[in-house]
């Protein structure tokens, strides 16, 4: 797997599958998600609605994964998931997060995609501290079996945070 820590918007990219930083209902809201939901166009909105609900408004839960077409992206795929809320990391955010990761991969290899980028998940709205995030998600990724995507990009929204990234990705490797 090769991991590469870029800075853009997520939204343009030409990959097989984007990971959405969704909340639980999936119905789009600030940040990352948002900003898919705009680029991919209402039926993004539609194709979300129509997953089940598991309980009163929640079609995703944090850690888990869902996957809907891309619609208007360049993405064929778009990877939804839900990272923990940062409570100071006693509340078990740490495992919650790397399976985030873990099932975005899980869903990219079951639908045989060689090429997936992940947004910097919960380091916005939620509060997830930019370093202790980096440290897990990177883990989770090299961690990762063989057979998934061969091409995994970690886009950031700016350049500090790119830096954040790439020295995490430095002391793991």
């Amino acid at each position: 797997m090769n991991i590469e820590i870029i800075v853009s918007d997520i939204t343009a990219l030409d990959v097989d599958a984007i990971v959405n930083a969704a909340n639980p209902t999936l119905l789009g809201g600030g940040g990352v998600d948002g900003a898919i939901h705009r680029a991919a166009g209402p039926r993004l909105l539609e194709a979300c609605q129509a997953l089940p609900e598991l309980s009163p408004g929640v079609r995703c839960p944090t850690g888990e994964a869902r996957i809907t077409p891309g619609f208007e992206l360049t993405a064929r795929y778009i990877i939804h998931t839900v990272g923990p809320v940062w409570l100071g990391g006693g509340s078990g955010e740490p495992e919650q997060l790397a399976r985030c990761y873990r099932n975005s991969l899980t869903l990219a290899t079951e639908y045989d995609l060689a090429s997936i980028a992940f947004p910097a998940i919960s380091c916005g709205v939620y509060g997830y501290p930019p370093k202790r995030a980096a440290r897990v998600a990177l883990r989770s990724l090299l961690d990762a079996p063989e057979g998934g995507p061969s091409q995994v990009l970690v886009c950031c929204f700016g350049r500090d945070m790119a830096d954040i990234w790439r020295e995490a990705l430095s002391d793991a490797s």
